[in-house]
């Protein structure tokens, strides 16, 4: 079986994007996915996405982490809505339906999209970091220079500790100011199981932690490994609303995979 796809990046977390509109893709092989998405073995990516036709919105997301897992996935939202413009799905402006529902985005250009993100539940404590889920769960813990933290050896010992079993693991954020509004973050991601050069839902993270201890006001910065990333939200009686995450996207190549 041939599977056609393209490949994209957003502000360096790729992805492998297939029009499944006629329903050709096997979704229960999570073998597949894990292949495709392989280094060395596959095409490579962060995640596999899968764009599909729904009547609930203009299209439907459906969200691969390489082990197979299902997730919302931010910069891959971005790179989704990229991908249904080409198809004629998506215009200047509209929703689209995923994980954890309908979401808004905004084609900006064509190397800028805004996707907009689910209120999330209250910012608690777990393991004396900020913990949030912003469709996806992330643990923010502040750093003096997020380029001297070992992000795999430190990531992994609270990804898999015992007070996110119920959360089926948690990503965590790594943090550093860089000036007012201006923040760099190194993620280690679940699914991923390792660093990955940005995450959408965890920059997202990271902006409403710092908003609720001051450090950010209705916006923030977030400069990852891969790119500069933007979040506008409002903060009002411990209450987010209107998130928004925006940033670049970029077709990087088509190909075909031989499964």
């Amino acid at each position: 079986m041939k599977i056609d796809f393209e490949k994209y990046h957003g502000t360096g977390n790729d992805f492998v994007l297939i029009d499944n509109r006629q329903g050709h893709f096997p979704k229960g092989e999570i073998k597949l996915i894990r292949s495709i998405c392989h280094r060395h073995f596959g095409v490579g990516s962060d995640g596999l996405m899968l764009i599909e036709e729904t009547d609930e919105a203009d299209f439907e997301m459906i969200f691969y982490n390489p082990d197979g897992s299902k997730s919302l996935c931010g910069n891959g939202s971005r790179c989704a809505i990229h991908f249904a413009v080409k198809l004629g799905l998506a215009s200047e402006k509209g929703t689209m339906l995923t994980t954890d529902g309908i979401h808004d985005y905004r084609f900006i250009s064509d190397l800028e999209i805004a996707v907009s993100m689910r209120n999330p539940s209250p910012i608690s404590n777990r393991e004396g970091y900020p913990f949030i889920n912003t469709g996806s769960p992330h643990l923010v813990v502040m750093v003096d220079d997020v380029d001297k933290v070992s992000v795999v050896e430190a990531g992994r010992l609270l990804r898999y500790s015992k007070h996110f079993e119920a959360d089926g693991g948690t990503n965590v954020n790594f943090v550093s100011p860089l000036g007012e509004e201006n923040f760099a973050v190194r993620t280690y991601e679940r699914g991923v199981e390792d660093e990955t050069l940005s995450c959408g839902t965890g920059v997202a993270a990271v902006a409403l932690v710092l908003a609720q201890s001051g450090k950010a006001y209705n916006k923030a910065f977030i400069q990852t490994r891969g790119g500069l990333l933007s979040v506008m939200f409002k903060f009002h009686l411990d209450q987010f609303s209107d998130i928004w995450l925006q940033g670049s996207v970029q077709s990087v190549f088509t190909g075909s995979y031989n499964a």
